[in-house]
């Protein structure tokens, strides 16, 4: 089906009879064996619901707001807000999405902590209110461009400062000069944010955030401000076992510090734990270069002896398409071999993977053992929904791959009886898939 730029359909194929996304993958690849190969996405849209019931299973206390700017796909945009989470928006476009979505501006939140002036404007005239806020800089802003927000101040904490290098979030001593500067200027204060990463590797970061957000409700108190709201924030990273640690982590403190009779509503920023495992991108091999021992150097521990080459091999896709979380020094999880291209049991060699702009920079991967592959062979990338899928933006020539929207017969059943009725939507359209 194609898709016109000015008035998009999406189709999503049904899958029945036992296929799976496995299928998918192998039918596309083989329709591009006559043809240009290129990279394109396979998504699960069932992974979305999947999530949706495992968080509601381990954090029933906590509405998860999802964060757009993760993946701002229409369709995950629309499968999310049939389900009914709010949207943690980023900028102006960020929350006319969520809008057109029939999100209740109630439900949107103003998240980033540095906002333009017009785009301030545009929540105060769409009706969100919920605003996130770190600085009397910011502050001050809001009072002049939407006088009738209510605030979440930042907190930082330790985990966050250490990991970034523009860290975001106020201090517990800063907190009380922000409460009193909101009370001069007449802005409302509601509640408090925190955010730990999900790399964080110790439970007691929620601990410590939980008790410096007490103490600021307390503060706020104090000012004479009607503290209900708690954001967590992000750092859920998509695994069951990580958001069960999470939750048996904080759910004590919050029963301690915000025990459900105090009115106080609790949420979170869970974004890449919606969408990661729901996006699998294909790339196809384009060129191959090898590398003596002499110019590539000693190998890392475990890897093949110095004296067999390495492998460098350029794809149809990179940093300055679908891996552009590398720039963020993300790690980029080693891809699968198409099945289609290994035959039999072959011998492993170093190697690494590059996008196709012979850039420097567009090193996606930069070491792993691979079988020998040639041009045109296949690599499956998992878990890519946080790769900066959605509308193509007019500041980038880069074309973004094609995304095939897939659920099972299943999952669609299950999403129907959750009131979730996508075929009715306008711009999306459900197609039996055929082989």
């Amino acid at each position: 089906m194609k898709v016109l730029a000015d008035e998009p359909v999406y189709a999503i194929n049904v899958l029945d009879g036992g296929v799976t996304v496995g299928d998918v993958i192998d039918d596309r690849i083989y329709e591009q064996t006559l043809a240009e190969k290129k990279a394109f996405f396979v998504a699960d849209l069932g992974a979305l619901m999947r999530q949706h019931v495992l968080w509601h299973s381990h954090m029933a206390r906590v509405r998860p707001f999802y964060t757009v700017a993760c993946n701002s796909s229409p369709v995950v945009i629309d499968v999310l807000a049939a389900l009914g989470t709010g949207f943690v928006c980023a900028n102006k476009s960020e929350v006319e999405l969520a809008l057109s979505y029939s999100v209740p501006p109630e439900s949107i939140v103003c998240g980033a902590p540095c906002k333009q002036l017009s785009h301030l404007r545009h929540a105060a005239r769409a009706g969100v209110d919920l605003l996130v806020c770190d600085s009397e800089t910011e502050l001050r802003k809001i009072a002049r461009c939407h006088p009738a927000a209510r605030l979440l101040l930042q907190v930082a904490t330790a985990t966050a400062a250490e990991e970034t290098s523009m860290p975001f979030g106020c201090t517990l001593k800063s907190c009380r000069h922000l409460l009193q500067c909101a009370r001069e200027l007449g802005v409302q204060v509601v509640g408090v944010k925190f955010h730990v990463p999900a790399s964080c590797s110790s439970l007691q970061a929620y601990s410590h955030a939980l008790s410096d957000a007490r103490c600021v409700f307390d503060m706020g108190e104090e000012f004479g401000f009607d503290m209900k709201m708690l954001d967590i924030g992000g750092g859920f990273s998509g695994s069951e076992g990580q958001l069960e640690q999470v939750a048996s982590a904080i759910g004590p403190l919050l029963d301690l510090y915000f025990p459900a009779l105090s009115g106080v509503h609790i949420m979170a920023e869970p974004g890449s734990y919606y969408v990661s495992s729901c996006f699998t991108l294909a790339v196809s091999i384009i060129g191959k270069k090898a590398v003596g021992q002499e110019q590539r150097g000693q190998p890392p521990d475990g890897m093949s002896p110095g004296n067999e080459p390495e492998f460098l091999y350029y794809m149809n896709d990179g940093v300055y398409g679908s891996f552009a979380s590398k720039l963020l020094e993300d790690t980029i999880p080693a891809p699968s071999v198409h099945k289609k291209s290994v035959k039999g049991a072959e011998p492993l060699f170093v190697s690494s993977l590059w996008g196709p702009s012979w850039d420097g920079l567009d090193r996606v991967v930069e070491c792993l053992l691979l079988p020998e592959l040639g041009v045109g062979d296949w690599l499956i990338f998992s878990n890519m929904g946080t790769s900066g899928l959605g509308e193509p933006s007019s500041c980038t020539a880069v074309q973004k791959p094609p995304v095939y929207y897939i659920i099972t017969a299943d999952d669609w059943y299950e999403m129907q009886e959750a009131g979730i009725n996508l075929d009715s939507t306008l711009n999306t359209l459900l197609v039996p898939y055929c082989f």
